[in-house]
């Protein structure tokens, strides 16, 4: 694999010219197809073979005239002096319902007098207004005329606020929040290549990927029910890996250099190398976000793989585009400065160079690992004990959907949902519709009487409207009004009172409940049913990658508990702000309550991906010291040498973009960009950066040895380059920089007739497996 890379990035590199006009081709002709594309749709959290779904398949068959696909808005009105039904009020409230019923793309408008939708105190009424069209087809004239109506309508003395999904959204916020996450970016960058070109060119491709990731996204949107949210959500994860796979090429190519190699295969030998690393850091994260189908809710699917388009996007630019604006760029990005010291007195010959002269400065990632693996059983017990007690708040999870109650307080939305809670009570604004259908033709009107006869006689019911017939007389609906909030366990315990095949028999009829609140209890309980079989799939199969890549069982091991840690805790400072509102002012969270049900499974499948990320990159680069003839410790220590620098930067580059979402007023956007944000602090630094190499350290060598049997059939990916580097004379000594012996394994081999280095054999384990050698295997 990394022979086959190695070719590709000097290809890249030499045609350069002709790699970045395709690329360029390819942005605009996504740009031209985005422009010509309709609005995307807005989020749609329908679930098939769900009771809710059922539920709305068969108003649209048997109650056409209500048309619940179409846009709907409810425009409420509250009095601060006398009562809506006096003169003034009631005037005003015509002369509004007039203009909007003359409003493009509605369809009816109620009367709140006729339709008995006045609070009992009198201060408040509401009017519901329905479109001919559904939400993603109302047009930007309409929604300015309901909005422009709305802010007419209000006077000193009457307050009127709108809700409803035919209200204009809030603003797709954050914009500013992401510009600045970029220029955070752009600082590490500098920092980390000293240098404003090659800091400029991560930034340059990752920016690149996510334009024609987005504008397909965009232009497929109609056609395929893509959402704005699935756009930032692919928008936020491009920019993240873009720059870091982008990142991890150019250091490495700045490393070659250093060696006095040519800048064509310096670029080769960086593809070949750390472009291993980030095609199969890639695959991980492909495999996490395609996996997200297996849990059958086609807005999570859709969202899963339009993320893993944009990932694929930032693989293939990290692998062609990267090496050829290197050749574009010349000599204008030089090697990696080397940090000199003078040799201490008393040193060790490894640590001053192997003649005595000048050695490198360890940095501080080095220091780091030496702290680490001096004390490696007590840092991983401080490690595991810190993050088991961030992940406390998790055991409290509680799941729901976004809804208007959950947005800004200076939205129109909210302030209509508290208006409504106040006049008609807090389970007003999540009401359940009932479906009632005769069964074997028998008397629906009777049925559907005897169950709204039953369901007004249940604790926790406030209100039940009298059963409203369809043509037929076969199927009837009613509203059931909870005594509770839509987000309160009280009304979820209503669901299920309502959904007792008891009330089914009593009444002959089939009984199906939905609505919001009815809908989230189905959308959390299809995450859980998938919740297994969806960590099977992923980490099943990206186990057997990682096999494949270290040739090791352990240290896939330690990657998926490292994983699974790092993202529990992460849970629990995402219910922390979100649900008990620590920090919640802070953070800009307008009413902690349930984190949205789609949240956790979305950031298991990003996170693990992105978990691996680092582990591939680092421990990469740990066994490509160790195959070359360090022993554990200093292969660790060689590990982090070479990448600990990269691995931060791409690290805050991450944390940097994710957290710029957190400024954005749409709830899903907020909470996704928070929890991936701390999720990545806590396994790059906490896990990767700590745990690692304190269990590497514990494990010496057995943390590369693969059973026999497992060893025959397990492909080499030849993830550290080994074949690229037969140039170099396998007898040579090579002194450890660490102050430790060579091990006493790489002893002087002789030079295989296909210029490749003769496997290094190492003596059997006594636990019938073996250390892998490198080169061991077949090589792809």
């Amino acid at each position: 694999m990394a022979v086959l890379l190695c070719k590709l990035g000097r290809f890249s590199y030499r045609r350069k010219w002709l790699v970045a006009g395709l690329w360029a081709a390819v942005l605009i002709l996504a740009g031209v197809s985005a422009s010509r594309a309709p609005a995307p749709p807005p989020d749609d959290f329908s679930v098939p073979g769900t009771e809710v779904q059922q539920a709305y398949d068969l108003l649209d068959e048997r109650f056409p005239s209500l048309d619940a696909d179409g846009a709907t808005a409810r425009i409420v009105f509250r009095t601060h002096e006398g009562k809506m039904t006096d003169a003034a009020p009631r005037r005003a409230v015509e002369e509004t319902l007039g203009k909007l019923s003359k409003a493009p793309q509605v369809g009816q408008v109620t009367d709140p007098y006729t339709a008995k939708s006045v609070s009992r105190d009198g201060s408040t009424a509401y009017a519901q207004v329905s479109y001919e069209v559904p939400a993603a087809e109302v047009s930007d004239s309409a929604r300015n005329t309901l909005i422009e109506t709305v802010e007419d309508a209000r006077t000193p003395g009457l307050t009127v606020e709108a809700s409803g999904n035919a209200v204009a959204g809030s603003k797709e916020a954050g914009h500013s929040s992401e510009a600045i996450g970029l220029a955070v970016a752009a600082v590490v960058l500098v920092i980390t290549f000293g240098a404003l070109l090659a800091a400029g060119l991560p930034l340059l491709t990752a920016l690149l990927g996510v334009a024609v990731g987005v504008c397909t996204i965009t232009a497929l949107a109609d056609p395929l029910g893509l959402s704005g949210t699935t756009s930032a959500l692919a928008t936020m994860l491009g920019l993240a890996v873009g720059i870091d796979y982008a990142l991890f090429v150019v250091s490495r190519y700045r490393d070659e250099l250093v060696r006095s190699r040519t800048r064509e295969e310096a670029a080769g030998l960086a593809v070949g190398t750390a472009g291993s690393a980030v095609l199969f850091a890639g695959l991980t994260v492909i495999i996490a976000l395609c996996g997200l189908g297996v849990v059958g809710i086609p807005v999570l699917t859709k969202m899963g793989l339009a993320a893993a388009g944009t990932v694929v996007l930032a693989v293939l630019i990290a692998l062609t585009l990267v090496p050829a604006l290197l050749g574009m760029a010349g000599k204008r990005i030089g090697p990696a400065r080397v940090r000199r010291r003078r040799p201490r007195a008393g040193a060790p010959a490894g640590e001053n160079g192997a003649d005595g002269e000048r050695a490198a400065h360890p940095g501080l990632g080095v220091r780091w690992a030496r702290l680490v693996t001096r004390r490696p059983l007590a840092v991983l017990l401080l490690g595991v004990a810190g993050l088991a007690t961030l992940a406390v708040p998790a055991a409290q999870l509680e799941l729901g959907l976004p809804g208007d109650g959950s947005k800004a307080e200076s939205t129109t939305q909210r302030r209509a949902y508290d208006l409504l809670a106040d006049g008609f009570g807090p389970g007003f604004n999540g009401p359940l519709l009932t479906v009632v259908r005769s069964q074997d033709g028998g008397d629906a009107r009777g049925a559907a009487q005897r169950v709204a006869t039953r369901i007004g006689d249940m604790d926790g019911v406030a209100t039940v409207t009298p059963p409203r017939m369809n043509e037929a007389e076969d199927t009837a609906v009613l509203n059931v009004v909870p005594t509770s909030g839509p987000d309160s366990e009280q009304t979820a315990d209503l669901v299920h009172t309502l959904r007792d095949p008891g009330l089914e028999q009593d009444s002959d009829a089939r009984v199906l409940v939905s609505g919001t609140t009815a809908m989230n209890i189905d959308v959390s309980q299809k995450l859980s049913d998938a919740l297994v079989p969806y960590l099977t799939l992923v980490v099943g199969l990206a186990f057997l990658l990682l096999i494949a890549v270290f040739r090791s069982l352990l240290v896939p091991l330690k990657a998926a508990l490292g994983f699974l840690l790092s993202i529990v805790a992460a849970l629990g400072a995402v219910v922390a702000v979100f649900q008990w509102g620590w920090l919640a002012s802070l953070l800009g969270v307008a009413e902690p309550g349930p984190v949205m049900s789609v949240m956790p499974i979305f950031m298991i499948g990003v996170v693990f991906g992105l978990a691996m990320d680092y582990e591939v990159f680092l421990v990469t680069r740990i066994r490509e010291g160790y195959v070359r003839g360090l022993s554990p410790r200093e292969a660790v220590l060689s590990g982090f040498e070479h990448s600990a620098r990269a691995i931060t930067a791409a690290a805050l580059i991450m944390i940097s973009v994710f957290a710029g979402f957190v400024g954005s007023d749409e709830q899903m956007i907020k909470t996704i960009g928070f929890g991936l944000a701390i999720a990545i602090v806590l396994d790059a630094f906490v896990v990767r950066m700590t745990l690692v190499p304190a269990v590497l350290a514990l494990l010496g060598h057995r943390a590369w040895r693969l059973p026999r049997w497992l060893d025959r059939i397990t492909p080499n990916l030849d993830v550290e380059g080994e074949k690229l580097h037969t140039q170099e004379s396998p007898g040579e000594a090579r002194p450890s920089p660490y102050g430790g012996p060579v091990r006493s394994d790489d002893a002087e081999r002789p030079t295989p007739v296909n210029g490749a280095r003769e496997p290094v054999t190492t003596p059997p384990a006594t636990d019938g497996s073996a250390a892998t050698p490198p080169g061991a295997g077949r090589h792809v």
